[in-house]
């Protein structure tokens, strides 16, 4: 039986030439959660045909078409957007690749009903199929992170299932024109408890998937890496700026 259908959250699930994976995961998630927005951002394979047909059977839901790849960010911003125009407030965010854990859904779901204020971030709990370069490189973002907000609490900076309350979310990203690629995640999440959003977090296990296994992975270490570098730099820089309102908040 599925869920009854939320007025207030949502899950929202930007792809990217996800491959045919997607639509399992799409199914699953809609096993746990209703309604489900899809953003296909500019993919060039079958996926968008076949969540197109998905959703034709399927009205809890609901697939927008970017025609030109923006990011990651790009197309959440375009799912919030929408989203609050029709009434919901709040969406989890949820990787297109199969790595996030869809049971967890109610869960982080029902502790933001509870802290509607509150960023509820997923904590990673690695398994023996996770890359040690990608676990081990990602706590130089968590350090940066945690100091550019004076550890206000963010578990993982870059760990993309999360729920965010959209408004605030949609505000801090209209307000620059960087969060919209591999920045995404751990710029808005430094911003937002800039804003005062109190991160909470709620450990979560991830899953990679081999080529074999059908995952898919668009991280390019070089580009990316690079990209958060540069990130970090514009953010302690604010940061400084920044610094004597942070103190007094946290006194």
């Amino acid at each position: 039986m599925k869920p009854a259908p939320s007025a207030t959250h949502l899950v929202l699930i930007p792809c990217y030439n996800p491959g045919i994976k997607v639509i399992e995961l799409v199914r699953k998630v809609l096993d746990q959660w209703s309604p489900v927005w899809v953003v296909v951002d500019g993919s060039s394979d079958a996926s968008t045909e076949l969540l197109l047909a998905l959703a034709l059977h399927d009205k809890e839901l609901q697939v927008i078409v970017q025609p030109c790849n923006g990011g990651k960010g790009s197309a959440v911003l375009r799912g919030i957007s929408e989203a609050l125009l029709q009434g919901y407030t709040h969406a989890l965010t949820l990787d297109a690749d199969g790595q996030h854990p869809v049971g967890l859904i109610p869960k982080f779901m029902a502790r933001s009903v509870a802290e509607p204020g509150s960023l509820i971030l997923g904590k990673p709990v690695f398994d023996a199929s996770a890359p040690a370069l990608r676990v081990n490189g990602r706590k130089v973002s968590n350090s940066w992170a945690n100091l550019e907000t004076l550890w206000a609490g963010i578990g993982d900076s870059l760990y993309g299932f999360r729920v965010y309350p959209m408004r605030e979310l949609q505000s801090v990203m209209q307000r620059s024109r960087w969060m919209r690629r591999f920045d995404f995640d751990p710029e808005v999440a430094v911003r937002l408890c800039w804003a005062g959003l109190k991160p909470v977090n709620i450990d979560a296990p991830v899953q990679y998937f081999g080529a074999h296994e059908g995952g898919v992975s668009h991280f390019k270490y070089g580009r990316d890496n690079l990209l958060l570098t540069w990130m970090h730099a514009r953010l302690f820089v604010e940061f400084l700026f920044r610094l004597p309102v942070l103190l007094i908040r946290r006194r």
